[in-house]
């Protein structure tokens, strides 16, 4: 039997699968990609994520949640869309949320005021965070040491980080997300080294498509989108650097999905 696999994190609500995305879903399928969490970034492509997840409840779920790149336009009323939207059984996740200094496409205050509403939707819903993180990894973790003990759960998403913060966030008790980004023996260099410090049962695996192709995968796809089916490609990526067989790491993978986000088999 082919091993079977769960992307924690995807957008399939982005414009670049509007064309084909019933066909990439079915790639998904045929390379064991068994289920998927779609990632919600506003309330608007949150409410988008958990109508195709509905529509598709036997291979979907989504997260609701505004990326800190949408921080600015966090108000009184996205909280109580977003607390609706949780409601929903396959609405699995609060998130994407937290800090990205990196690109500060929103005021580093409005994206700490975001990030503690959301937490706090976190622990009144009882359903664990998606979070988000970069070049802010001081605020990140102090104001998530705030609430970590009333969470149900945390996930880092797309971890890009070394042991300090691999550190940090298990301590947190955070389980980590680990996207394309080790396959790019220069950028990932820091996850690379530190993949096999992760706990067995907090590792996950996601593609974060359409980005992050994987740097190594050949042959190179020609319209450099990443998907779904991609997903085997990266946990082949980190059995090999974790000394496991890729079996292993789909069979915990998957497990530790299905637990954190409360999901059924498919």
């Amino acid at each position: 039997m082919s091993p079977e696999f769960i992307d924690i994190g995807s957008n399939l609500t982005h414009q670049s699968f509007d064309a084909d995305r019933d066909t990439v879903m079915s790639r998904a399928r045929a390379a064991g990609v068994m289920h998927q969490v779609v990632t919600g970034a506003t309330v608007e492509s949150s409410r988008a994520a958990l109508e195709l997840a509905r529509a598709r409840a036997d291979s979907l779920s989504a997260t609701a949640g505004v990326h800190p790149h949408h921080a600015a336009g966090f108000v009184a009323s996205s909280r109580e869309e977003l607390r609706e939207l949780l409601r929903d059984p396959k609405a699995v996740a609060v998130g994407e949320c937290g800090l990205d200094y990196f690109r500060d496409l929103a005021p580093r205050a409005a994206q700490r005021s975001a990030f503690v509403a959301q937490l706090e939707l976190a622990v009144e819903t009882g359903k664990p965070v998606f979070l988000h993180q970069r070049d802010a990894h001081a605020d990140f973790s102090g104001i998530l040491a705030d609430y970590a003990p009333r969470l149900s759960g945390g996930v880092a998403h797309c971890f890009t980080g070394g042991a300090v913060e691999l550190d940090a966030y298990l301590g947190l008790g955070l389980s980590i997300g680990i996207t394309g980004w080790i396959c790019d023996e220069r950028r990932g260099s820091g996850v690379r080294d530190v993949v096999a410090r992760i706990p067995e049962d907090r590792l996950m695996i996601e593609t974060d498509a359409p980005y992050l192709l994987p740097r190594d995968l050949r042959p190179k796809p020609a319209a450099r989108r990443n998907e779904p089916a991609f997903l085997p490609h990266i946990a082949a990526v980190v059995a090999a650097l974790r000394g496991a067989d890729v079996r292993e790491i789909a069979a915990v993978t998957t497990a530790n999905a299905r637990r954190f986000f409360g999901l059924k088999d498919s």
